[in-house]
């Protein structure tokens, strides 16, 4: 192999008057971000700001307990005390946990709204939850996680050079994949995706199920690589919820957004932009 991505893990950040742990803090970011920009969204579907904030974290606290029980029911041999049951911020959640977890939670709220509402704030959701786990994945990329098998040709492949890491270790200038970088670029691929599709004002549903068949495969796909997860017939538990994932998106797209385009959904976007019309004329009027 002609040329690999140096690789040293980096569990915590030292300013000198304080030491960071690297993957919480990428976490909070992550969910900080994610919040916002689906706040941001759902403001045009006339939901409240401090709405969406409050339900955003709901289903980020289920989110995290939820990913946080099923890594440690499929990494008991990493557990020696009860500390590390609830030891998020050295790394540990999985997705599959977490994501059904926050469904759950947040199905009560999600029945209050009416339909077209709904799926607007999904999309919202969508946007924000890819930005998210693009900065989780920084996370894991952080303290080792995810890491895969050797490899000798993928151009994206890392060389380890040593450094902490919650899998293996491999050996030291060993070459590997490395799936928490591929993902969090995958990821950073999708959001610019969403956020062009977005801008084209498309019919509701169209960003959560677009996210849904993307991450479905990139993470069925990219979860062959790891070298250390439980799997159950061959697949890991991320990957048996992208079975379901992936068809759930197509449904979206295809039938779910067909019915949505025959109802009236401009309404609370054209309030806003009127009323962001009527502030940028007023602005005009006061600084002329």
């Amino acid at each position: 192999m002609l040329a690999a991505i140096p690789y040293t893990t980096f569990p915590t950040i030292d300013l000198g008057f304080v030491e960071i742990r690297t993957f919480g803090l990428m976490v909070a970011l992550g969910v900080m971000l994610g919040a916002i920009i689906a706040s941001r969204i759902g403001e045009r579907a006339g939901v409240p700001s401090d709405d969406t904030i409050a339900l955003a974290t709901r289903l980020v606290v289920a989110g995290v307990i939820g990913a946080r029980l099923t890594w440690v029911l499929t990494h008991l041999d990493q557990i020696d005390s009860p500390v590390d049951v609830v030891a998020v911020w050295e790394g540990g959640l999985q997705f599959s946990g977490g994501f059904i977890a926050a469904i759950i939670v947040g199905i009560p709220t999600f029945r209050k709204w009416s339909r077209v509402t709904r799926w607007r704030m999904l999309d919202g959701m969508a946007l924000g939850l890819t930005v998210g786990l693009a900065f989780g994945r920084v996370g894991c990329y952080s303290v080792g996680e995810h890491l895969g098998a050797e490899t000798t040709s993928f151009f994206l492949a890392s060389r380890y050079d040593g450094g902490s890491t919650r899998e293996g270790p491999p050996e030291i200038g060993q070459v590997i994949h490395n799936t928490s970088l591929y993902e969090m670029l995958l990821l950073l691929v999708l959001a610019g995706v969403l956020w062009w599709v977005l801008r084209q004002r498309p019919v509701p549903g169209s960003l959560i199920g677009l996210f849904c068949v993307w991450y479905g495969v990139q993470r069925f796909s990219t979860d062959f690589l790891r070298g250390y997860d439980e799997t159950t017939l061959g697949l890991t538990g991320a990957q048996w919820m992208c079975v379901a994932l992936v068809p759930a998106g197509l449904y979206i797209l295809a039938r779910v957004r067909r019915s949505l385009a025959r109802e009236s959904y401009d309404e609370p976007a054209v309030a806003l932009e009127t009323s962001a019309s009527n502030t940028d004329a007023s602005s005009e009027s006061t600084i002329g």
